[in-house]
């Protein structure tokens, strides 16, 4: 991938939630033509009333995905081993959890460049609901608010880019050890999913990259990892030698990270699979309406969301180890997953 290639990619998830701001300069035009007039006029109170409307009816149909009780999560913290921003940063991420007292499988959902964007946000808590019903715990981490890099900033810079990739590697770690350490927590099968420049992240964990060799994580590292649309540079090449199981979601019509790059790549132990969806786009399972941002199609696609977040959750089954899923207690309704007892 070519520099301006890679700048174009790492912009999408910054513009494509931000639709209103200025693409080229990230300044919002329309709030400053406002601000400039001391009061904001019909024109923009209609804008704003539109846009709103808008955004609501696309959080419905999103939400029509991912049905199900919510199941309440809980804000948590810890301390990140690579700050990167400060002398020391303290990481936050949602956690939720079956009932129960488990223990649990789990699994860690990491963002885009973008970082805990709206669209993002409700694609996380959707994926974790998901998730929940199906037995898992999940933390969903933020690795930029806590390093004031959030709202796109990181898509905005190349170098920025690069050092997340240290520095997020290092926080999926990081969540791993925090896992380990809750009682209600399966130690030994905890999952990565990772979207876009966390879908590059995931890569690096499924390598067994590690950024800061740490003896206190102990035993084994992710049990198996999901890349949604990465960037497959991370690769390095296309003969690896991977520690973790990989399963890559890619969208045949993404042209800011090519399906391409990641079709054909070859592991010499734990396995990798490239699931590629005809037309899909970037970001085909966010809550963003197909459009072009920099010339470049991004945007929702119903039939890959869809089909992803299943083969998702049946490739983390498949890799669970000692887990008897007729007992894992799915939701409040107390419903099981016997047609997947044995795996």
């Amino acid at each position: 991938m070519s520099k301006n290639e890679s700048k174009s990619f790492w912009s999408i998830v910054g513009g494509a939630l931000t639709p209103f701001i200025d693409r080229r300069t990230g300044r919002d035009r329309r709030k400053e033509a406002d601000e400039a007039r001391g009061t904001p006029s019909p024109w923009a109170e209609k804008r704003h009333g539109e846009r709103r409307r808008a955004t609501s009816t696309a959080l419905l149909c999103i939400s029509a995905l991912f049905v199900g009780a919510p199941h309440a999560a809980e804000r948590v913290s810890f301390e990140a081993t690579l700050a990167y921003t400060s002398d020391s940063v303290q990481l936050r991420a949602d956690i939720a959890k079956p009932e129960g007292d488990g223990p649990f499988p789990a699994v860690v959902l990491m963002h885009g460049c973008g970082g805990w964007q709206p669209a993002v946000r409700h694609a996380m808590r959707a994926y974790a609901e998901y998730l929940v019903q199906h037995g898992f715990v999940v933390l969903d981490l933020d690795s930029f608010g806590p390093r004031n890099l959030g709202g796109g900033k990181v898509c905005e810079s190349i170098k920025q880019q690069r050092d997340a990739l240290t520095y997020r590697t290092s926080d999926a770690y990081d969540a791993l050890k925090y896992l380990r350490s809750l009682n209600y927590v399966d130690s030994k099968n905890i999952f990565l999913m990772g979207q876009s420049n966390g879908g590059s992240v995931a890569i690096n964990v499924a390598k067994g990259d590690t950024p800061v060799k740490s003896a206190s994580i102990g035993e084994e590292g992710y049990r198996a990892v999901a890349a949604y649309y990465p960037w497959c540079g991370s690769f390095g090449g296309r003969k690896v030698e991977l520690e973790s199981p990989l399963m890559v979601f890619a969208g045949s019509a993404d042209d800011w990270t090519p399906a391409s790059e990641c079709e054909g790549v070859q592991s010499s132990k734990a396995p990798v699979e490239v699931k590629t969806y005809a037309g899909a786009a970037h970001s085909f399972d966010l809550n963003i309406i197909p459009q072009r941002y920099l010339g470049k199609m991004i945007g929702h696609n119903r039939e890959a969301a869809e089909d992803s977040r299943q083969r998702m959750v049946d490739f983390f089954v498949e890799h669970t180890v000692g887990v008897d899923w007729t007992k894992v207690r799915l939701s409040k309704t107390g419903s099981e997953l016997a047609g997947m007892a044995g795996q």
